[in-house]
């Protein structure tokens, strides 16, 4: 695989490990790639524009006006240029100002304005590294849904060793080789998400539901399309920061409504995945006024609501893949499994409430994949974005079995 006619911005901040900077463009570039350069003020301490212009065949940036003529660098086309932003090395001190929202360079007002996707190779002294702000801004743009490459370890520039070095330009590559190849795998497939909870009206003002935020399902609606896939989002009540305009969206707030959408766009999807998390029950009768407050207790007769994954699950074609969820609090295995059989899945995601860092709300995630196939998977606790990179793949692995 190469990186032909792939439009990569190489971000270059204060560090020492700018000198590698030359060598992964001059890789990028033998690969095929498109880079443009842009340096932060710290950086040109550690390394010329000279040297990195030559080897990238473009004049490198590092202010929003340019030197000969007085042109301003417009960020946001920058932005819209790339393919991929790439920052290596990226500076505790950078890092700070791409978690905290901080511009006040060319490289932060392309950070902000930019619409791909973003990778960043932290590169410090091991002390800096271990701290727990830096972590917690690492962990920041982890959950933004930036690729971390995460440093190695060794000899650092102070003598000490241990993990601050910058990812070696190599391993580098294979990550962004990795990254392509994943981000079409799903082009021109069709894939429809419930997700969010549903709320199933007591009275014009009141209603059931339940803990759900929907970032689980938001952030695999993000992975498939970010992977080439035309997504269709039917979603519950949810406060989340949203793109609604990336996908086919529908707002949904009852279980019937969540049905009615689902079934309309199910029969033309490759997958469906039942993020969701549906109220089994809702009042049998909606009251058409408020209901007052009069005596001690009061009764609400509920009945059952549609099972929308089961009844989906039950008109699946061959050719589809369909993908649940669980959240449970006793007998996780047993009762995912069960769901697995009875709802026809072929793939169930099992979240346990017994996980710290896991279950409704959270940024983080920890997950136990069941297949058709009698596999069982699990993954380390990650943000939720990479959860979601971590089912699609596994996604992927199930199809290209049955496909063989």
């Amino acid at each position: 695989m190469s990186l032909k006619g792939k439009r990569i911005i190489l971000g270059v901040t204060g560090s020492i490990a700018a000198y590698k900077s030359a060598f992964l463009t001059r890789l990028l570039i033998k690969e095929g790639a498109e880079v443009q350069i842009i340096m932060s003020a710290s950086a040109l301490d550690f390394i010329t524009p000279l040297t990195l212009s030559t080897l990238s065949k473009r004049p490198v940036l590092h202010q929003f006006q340019k030197d000969e003529t007085g042109e301003w660098n417009n960020h946001v086309d920058l932005g819209l240029w790339a393919d991929l932003i790439l920052v290596a090395p990226i500076s505790a001190n950078t890092l700070a100002k791409f978690a905290n929202g901080i511009c006040d360079n060319l490289l932060t007002a392309v950070y902000l304005s930019a619409k791909c996707p973003v990778m960043v190779a932290p590169a410090m002294d091991l002390d800096m590294y271990q701290h727990p702000s830096v972590q917690k801004n690492i962990q920041t743009l982890s959950n933004f849904g930036n690729h971390i490459l995460e440093a190695e370890s060794g000899e650092l520039a102070s003598g000490l060793s241990g993990q601050g070095r910058m990812m070696e330009p190599e391993h580098i590559l294979d990550e962004l080789f990795k990254f392509f190849q994943k981000k079409n795998d799903f082009l021109g497939k069709k894939v429809l998400i419930t997700m969010g909870p549903t709320q199933e009206a007591i009275d014009p003002v009141r209603y059931i539901s339940n803990h759900s935020s929907g970032k689980m399902g938001y952030a695999l609606a993000e992975s498939f399309k970010n992977r080439g896939a035309d997504v269709y989002v039917v979603s519950g009540p949810v406060s989340i920061p949203i793109e609604k305009e990336k996908f086919q969206w529908v707002d949904v707030k009852s279980a019937q409504e969540m049905y009615d959408a689902a079934k309309s766009f199910h029969t033309d999807c490759d997958y469906a995945v039942f993020t969701a998390a549906v109220a089994d029950y809702g009042p049998a009768e909606v009251a058409p006024e408020k209901i007052k407050k009069n005596d001690s207790q009061m009764s609400i007769q509920l009945k059952k609501n549609v099972d929308i994954a089961q009844s989906l699950g039950a008109n699946k074609s061959l050719n589809q893949i369909h993908v649940g969820f669980a959240l449970e609090t006793e007998n996780e295995s047993e009762n995912a499994q069960a769901k697995l059989k009875k709802k026809n899945f072929d793939l169930i995601v099992l979240n346990s409430m017994k996980e710290k860092g896991a279950g409704f709300r959270l940024d983080t995630n920890k997950v136990t994949i069941f297949t058709n196939k009698a596999e069982k998977i699990e993954s380390p606790l990650a943000p939720k974005t990479e959860i979601a990179e971590f089912i699609l793949d596994e996604i992927k692995k199930l199809e290209l079995w049955e496909e063989a």
